[in-house]
C-alpha cells in the first residue's frame, strides 16, 4: 500500500487526541473555578434560625422574622364575675314519681290509661282479673260466717246461762270462739282493704281495680289487655308528676369548689332559644359519680305548662361572687395535647411554656384561675408561632 495512504490518518489521530486532553484541560478548569465560586458563596452570610431550644426554653435570636409577629404583655388582674357553664338535663322529680304495682297477679282485662296520659290520683287506670283476690273474697265469707254462728252461739249460752242450764265452762268456750271467729273476720277484712277492694262486693263484679296513687302524666307502660302478670314486684306503668322538674347538671371535679346551695343560676334549653330560666341550686350531691368523676347538682322549677320535658338537653350557667382574676386575651391561649398553655417571656426574647387553668371566657378575654402570676410577660399575639 502507498505509503502516502497512511500519513492523513497519523494527522487525524493527532488531532483528535490533542482535542481531548484539551477538552478535559478545559473542564478542569472549569470545575475548579467553580468550586471556588461555591466556596465563596458558602462561606458567605448565611440567615439567622427562626428560634432555637434551650432546655425548656425558647430563644428567638436577633434578626429572626419571628421577633417582629411576636406580642407581650403583662398579665393584669382585673374584679370579674366567674360563671361556670355545665351540660344540664330535665328530669322528673324521684319523690313526686311513682311506679305502679299490682297487688296481686292476675290477668288484665281492661286497661283505663295510655302512655302519656295526664291522671288524676285515685283515677282508675286497669282491672285485673285475680285468682288471688278471689281466695282472699271467699277466706273473708267463711270468716263472716263462722264470726255470726259464734256470735249467735254466745248469745244462747248467756240465756241459758241466766236460768242455770249450761255449765261455766260451756260459757267460757263460748265466749272464746267468738273472740277467735270475730279475730279471723277481722284479719279477712283488713286484708281485702290493704288490697283495695271492698269487702262488701258482689261475686260477680270482684275484680282487682289498680288506681293512680299520685296525680301526674304516665312516662311507661309495660302491659296491655290480656297481659298476664305474675311477679307482682314488677312496675306495670310510671306515674310521674311534672308540675315540677328538676335540670340536673354535671360539675367536673376541679370545678366542684366553685359550686354551693342557694347559688344563683341561670338554663336555657335547645328546644326554647332565647329563653331564658333563673334559678337556684336546690342541693349538690354529697357523693362524685365514680364513671364520670363529675358531681350532680340539681335546680327545681315549676312547670305549669309542661314545657319543660325530661330527657330534654340543658346548659346550666352558674355565678359566681366577684373575684378577682388575671384576665388575659383569648389569642394568648394556646392548646397542647390536653392542656390549656401560654407562653411567658422569662428574659428578653426567651420564652418557656406554663400550663394555665382557663375559669371564665368573656367575649374575647379569659379569666386565668391558676397558672399565672401578676405582672408576668405573655405572648398575646403569634404565640402559635413558637408551639412546636
Amino acid at each position: 500500500m502507498p505509503i502516502h495512504d497512511h500519513q492523513p490518518s497519523r494527522r487525524g489521530g493527532a488531532f483528535l487526541w490533542g482535542g481531548i486532553v484539551l477538552g478535559v484541560l478545559l473542564l478542569a478548569g472549569i470545575f475548579t473555578h467553580g468550586f471556588g465560586l461555591f466556596r465563596q458563596t458558602a462561606s458567605g452570610p448565611t440567615q439567622p434560625d427562626l428560634m432555637t431550644r434551650q432546655g425548656e426554653k425558647i430563644l428567638v435570636p436577633e434578626g429572626s422574622a419571628l421577633r417582629p409577629r411576636l406580642s407581650v404583655m403583662p398579665a393584669q388582674t382585673q374584679r370579674v364575675l366567674p360563671k361556670l357553664v355545665l351540660p344540664g338535663v330535665v328530669e322528673s322529680n324521684p319523690a313526686r314519681t311513682a311506679s305502679v304495682l299490682p297487688a296481686l297477679g292476675g290477668r288484665v282485662l281492661e286497661l283505663k290509661v295510655a302512655l302519656g296520659e295526664r291522671v288524676a290520683r285515685g283515677q282508675l287506670l286497669a282491672v285485673i282479673d285475680s285468682a288471688d283476690l278471689a281466695q282472699a273474697y271467699d277466706d273473708n265469707d267463711k270468716a263472716a260466717d263462722a264470726f255470726r254462728l259464734a256470735e249467735k252461739a254466745l248469745g244462747r249460752q248467756k240465756e241459758q246461762s241466766k236460768i242455770g242450764t249450761v255449765s261455766d265452762q260451756d260459757l267460757d268456750q263460748a265466749k272464746s270462739n267468738y273472740v277467735q271467729a270475730e279475730a279471723e273476720y277481722l284479719r279477712t277484712q283488713a286484708h281485702l282493704k290493704t288490697l283495695g277492694v271492698p269487702a262488701e262486693t258482689k261475686p260477680g263484679e270482684r275484680r282487682l281495680k289498680v288506681t293512680a296513687p299520685v296525680a301526674g302524666s304516665i312516662t311507661s307502660l309495660a302491659v296491655t289487655p290480656g297481659t298476664i302478670i305474675n311477679d307482682t314486684t314488677q312496675s306495670i306503668m310510671t306515674i310521674a308528676d311534672l308540675s315540677t322538674v328538676w335540670v340536673t347538671a354535671m360539675v367536673p371535679e376541679k370545678d366542684v369548689a366553685d359550686v354551693a346551695k342557694n347559688q344563683d343560676a341561670e338554663v336555657s334549653l335547645a328546644a326554647y332559644p332565647g329563653r331564658v330560666l333563673h334559678g337556684k341550686v336546690l342541693f349538690v350531691s354529697d357523693v362524685v359519680e365514680p364513671d364520670t368523676r363529675r358531681n350532680k347538682l340539681r335546680i327545681a322549677f315549676a312547670n305549669a305548662d309542661y314545657g319543660l320535658k325530661p330527657n330534654m338537653f340543658a346548659t346550666v350557667t352558674l355565678v359566681a361572687a366577684e373575684q378577682s382574676r388575671i384576665v388575659l386575651p383569648a389569642s394568648a391561649l394556646l392548646m397542647n395535647n390536653d392542656r390549656t398553655t401560654v407562653f411567658v417571656a422569662v428574659a428578653p426574647w426567651t420564652f418557656e411554656r406554663r400550663t394555665v387553668d382557663p375559669q371564665l371566657e368573656e367575649g374575647d378575654s379569659v379569666a386565668i384561675r391558676s397558672g399565672i402570676n401578676p405582672g408576668d410577660q405573655v405572648v398575646v399575639k403569634g404565640g402559635i408561632l413558637l408551639n412546636d
